[in-house]
C-alpha cells in the first residue's frame, strides 16, 4: 500500500480511538467523581471502582481504544497517532457538561477550540515522519527517568493544592506516564511485526503492563479530583507533546525543522497552555467542581468556594 495509504488508515484509525476514549473518559470520570477524598491515591479506590459497572464499561472502550491505535501504530508516526487520539476532547467535555446539566458557554468553547487548534497547528506546523520504535535498552534510560521525575512532581504538588488545577496536575502524571505507554506499544507492535518469538523474551511488553496499571492509577485520581473539563484538555495537550517529544529523541522520527514548522510548534504549545488556563479557571468548572465536591461529601475547596455566575446553567 502506498505511504499516503497507510497514512489515511493511521488517521482514521486514531479518530476512533479518540471516540473511543471518550466514551472511556465520560464513564471512568462519572464513577470515579463520586469516590471520596479519602481513598486518593489508595488502592481501595480502585477495588471500588473495580465494582462499578460504568467504570468497567469504560475499561471495555478503552480496550477499544487500543485496538485502533495498534491499526493506527501499525500504519503510521507515533508523532501523527498520538495528537488525532486526542479529539476525544471534542466529544467528551460538552457531553460531561450536559452530565452537570449545564452548558459550556463562550469562555468554555473558546478554551476547547484554542485547545484543539493548538493540536492542529502544532500537528500541521511539525509535519511528522515515521521512525524506529525498536531502540537498545541504553536510549530508554533518559526518557524514563524523565518521565518518573515529571511524574512525581506533579503528583507531589497537586496534592498541596485543591481545586481544578489540582485534577489537572494529577492528569499531567498520569499523561506523561500514558505517553510513555504508548512508546512502549508502539516498540512492542514493531517488535511482533518483526519477530514474535522474540518479541516476549525482550522487556518492553512487560514494562507496557507496568506503565499502563500506572497511568491508569494516576489517571483515575485525576477525574476523582476533579471535573471531566480540569482533567482530560491537560492529557490531550500533555500526551502529544510527550509522544512527539519520545517520537523524535527516543525513535528518530523526523519533524519539520525550518523557521515554519519550529514557528508553529511554538504557536501550538502556546495555544494549548492558554487553552487549559481557560478551562482549569472557568467558573462553569469551578462549580463542577463544587458540585462533585458535595457529591463525595467532601467541603468545598477554598480555592472554589467563591460563587460561580448563573450563566453556564440551563
Amino acid at each position: 500500500m502506498s505511504s499516503m495509504g497507510n497514512m489515511l488508515i493511521s488517521a482514521g484509525a486514531a479518530l476512533v480511538a479518540g471516540m473511543c476514549l471518550a466514551a472511556t473518559g465520560l464513564l471512568q470520570q462519572a464513577a470515579a467523581s463520586k469516590e471520596p477524598s479519602d481513598k486518593q491515591f489508595s488502592l481501595a479506590m480502585i477495588v471500588d471502582l473495580v465494582r462499578n459497572r460504568k467504570w468497567l464499561v469504560g475499561i471495555g472502550a478503552a480496550v477499544g481504544s487500543y485496538l485502533f491505535q495498534a491499526i493506527a501504530l501499525a500504519t503510521g508516526p507515533l508523532s501523527l497517532v498520538q495528537p488525532l487520539v486526542v479529539s476525544e476532547l471534542l466529544f467528551a467535555v460538552p457531553i460531561s457538561a450536559r452530565r452537570h446539566r449545564s452548558r459550556l458557554g463562550p469562555r468554555e468553547w473558546a478554551g476547547l477550540l484554542t485547545v484543539t487548534a493548538g493540536l492542529v497547528v502544532g500537528i500541521v506546523a511539525a509535519d511528522p515522519h515515521r521512525g524506529n520504535p525498536i531502540q537498545p535498552f541504553s536510549s530508554w534510560i533518559w526518557p524514563l527517568v524523565a518521565v518518573v521525575v515529571i511524574a512525581t512532581a506533579a503528583v507531589l504538588i497537586g496534592k498541596a493544592i485543591s481545586g481544578p488545577a489540582q485534577a489537572s496536575l494529577f492528569a499531567l502524571s498520569g499523561a506523561t506516564v500514558m505517553a510513555f505507554q504508548s512508546a512502549l506499544f508502539a516498540a512492542t507492535i514493531a517488535s511482533l511485526r518483526a519477530d514474535i518469538g522474540h518479541t516476549f523474551v525482550t522487556w518492553q511488553p512487560y514494562a507496557l503492563i507496568v506503565a499502563s496499571f500506572t497511568g491508569l492509577f494516576l489517571v483515575q485520581n485525576a477525574y476523582q479530583a476533579g471535573p471531566l473539563a480540569a482533567s482530560m484538555p491537560v492529557m490531550d495537550a500533555v500526551l502529544p507533546i510527550v509522544s512527539i517529544g519520545l517520537g523524535i529523541g527516543l525513535f528518530g522520527e523526523h519533524v519539520r525543522t525550518t523557521p515554519f514548522g519550529l514557528a508553529g510548534a511554538v504557536a501550538g504549545i502556546v495555544l494549548l497552555v492558554i487553552g487549559i488556563v481557560m478551562l482549569d479557571t472557568s467558573p462553569v468548572i469551578r462549580r463542577h467542581q463544587r458540585e462533585e465536591s458535595k457529591q463525595r461529601g467532601d467541603a468545598a475547596p477554598s480555592s472554589t468556594r467563591a460563587t460561580a455566575p448563573a450563566s453556564g446553567a440551563s
